[in-house]
């Protein structure tokens, strides 16, 4: 089994053509730093969408050059995040990236029923996470998009999960379906879930990766712990992908390993017709820069694919 590190994310996507990238209300300076960072190591090619006067006056204000970046001038962060989906349409951009608007103001495009990047498979999101002192890459899904996902919703979850997984270039990823126990109860739907989960992987309606759930967190990523509780399983004390429950508790895990244990995090929208490069405003440079590099390989991917 191969697995991929940070590092090599970068540099596997800096060796890969630039990605032509929409980058939608860039109007401050953390946005606006974010996109050209990730132009100059050789990531994307940008395009600055949103009100002209606003993005210049926000990139002075910070001290940056936005010399040879095109400006695509809207009137506001709703046209902002309408224009981005337009530009995918015409095949001007390959990718979307969040400026300073709100998420679901930009989703709210994304997914709409006439206009929208809607795909056969439902859209979520996947923190790709830098841990110090663990070698391999940790994803956790879904932390920012769906908040209550039923059964169906999951199943695309996961798949969406592994298929990037692999992309990254992590041959059979672990999944590891959370819950607060490890036993299958009719009192946590979680547990319900879980199972119903690893059951459609065993029957090809999840495919690519090694499903087990429910687990806890502490078994799904610690051998000793899981030792300790007697499960013998491939997936347990080796995830690659964690599942969350719900956006509430993957927010949570996510911001814990953020803070507490220094992790970076690349945010990610998958089942969209094309990646949706999600940041938080508090996120750090190393977070924005792992984010578009994953977008990179995906698209990459996605052509290679395709062609």
């Amino acid at each position: 089994m191969t697995t991929a590190s940070p590092i090599d994310i970068l540099a596997r996507a800096a060796s890969l053509p630039r990605l032509v990238t929409a980058v939608a209300h860039p109007c401050d300076g953390v946005s606006l730093a974010a996109a050209l960072a990730a132009r100059d190591r050789g990531l994307i090619e940008p395009i600055l969408v949103g009100p002209a006067e606003k993005i210049r006056v926000a990139a002075e204000a910070v001290g940056l050059d936005l010399t040879g970046l095109p400006i695509d001038d809207t009137a506001h962060s709703h046209a902002a995040a309408a224009r981005a989906v337009e530009l995918v349409h015409r095949a001007e951009a390959a990718a979307i990236m969040k400026g300073s608007l709100h998420t679901d103001e930009l989703l709210a495009e994304v997914v709409a029923k006439d206009t929208g990047l809607r795909t056969a498979r439902r859209i979520s999101h996947v923190f790709v996470m830098q841990i110090p002192g663990r070698e391999r890459l940790l994803l956790v899904t879904d932390a920012a998009v769906n908040i209550d996902p039923t059964l169906e919703d999951k199943a695309d979850i996961v798949q969406n999960a592994i298929d990037l997984a692999v992309t990254l270039g992590i041959d059979s990823p672990r999944v590891a379906i959370l819950s607060a126990v490890e036993t299958v109860t009719s009192k946590l739907r979680s547990t319900l879930d879980a199972a119903a989960l690893c059951k459609m992987a065993d029957r090809g309606q999840i495919s690519g990766g090694l499903l087990d759930g429910p687990l806890a967190f502490d078994n799904a990523v610690s051998a000793e712990a899981a030792r300790t509780k007697g499960i013998e399983s491939p997936v347990a004390g080796r995830a690659d992908i964690l599942v969350t429950p719900d956006l509430e508790s993957g927010n949570i895990l996510v911001k814990q390993l953020e803070y507490f244990s220094g992790a970076s995090a690349g945010g990610i929208v998958l089942g969209a017709r094309v990646p949706i490069i999600l940041s938080s405003r508090s996120d750090p440079p190393a977070s924005r820069l792992l984010s578009c590099g994953v977008a990179v390989i995906m698209a990459h991917a996605q052509r290679v694919i395709e062609s």
